[in-house]
């Protein structure tokens, strides 16, 4: 009897299994395959940021490299998987008051992108202070 493939838990991937998400949705992008409603969301990420194009396209290197603090670059991986959340907690306005409280932001800000850029700041800092004090 065949092994029956193990599937990555949806809320709880792997490192290795985030980045390859990433990957794996650029590389479709780029070879124009169709691409799930998720990898659609995450291509439309990638491609406002060019910075990361090179990387995606090297998984070898995308999935080897490690980003800390020490080095003082941000972890591209980690900064595309909370432009992610950040997209989804708007599209479901969750907790509730998010989406009035970005578009306000936004007002302010006069650039979606840039908007985003502080809302994954300040939810960055909430995780970084969360993982902290456990």
């Amino acid at each position: 009897m065949p092994q029956k493939q193990r599937l990555a838990p949806l809320f709880s991937p792997s490192r290795d299994q985030a980045r390859q998400f990433f990957i794996d949705a650029w590389r479709k992008h780029r070879a124009r395959e169709v691409v799930s409603p998720l990898e659609d969301a995450a291509i439309r990420l990638v491609t406002q940021h060019p910075e990361y194009h090179g990387l995606l396209e090297d998984s070898e290197t995308a999935l080897a490299r490690e980003w800390t603090p020490e080095s003082g670059e941000a972890n591209p991986f980690l900064h595309l998987s909370l432009h992610l959340a950040v997209e989804e907690q708007l599209s479901i306005d969750q907790p509730p008051g998010l989406r009035a409280a970005f578009e306000a932001l936004l007002v302010r800000r006069g650039d979606r992108h840039d908007a985003l850029h502080d809302v994954l700041e300040c939810l960055g800092e909430t995780m970084w202070r969360a993982q902290k004090s456990q």
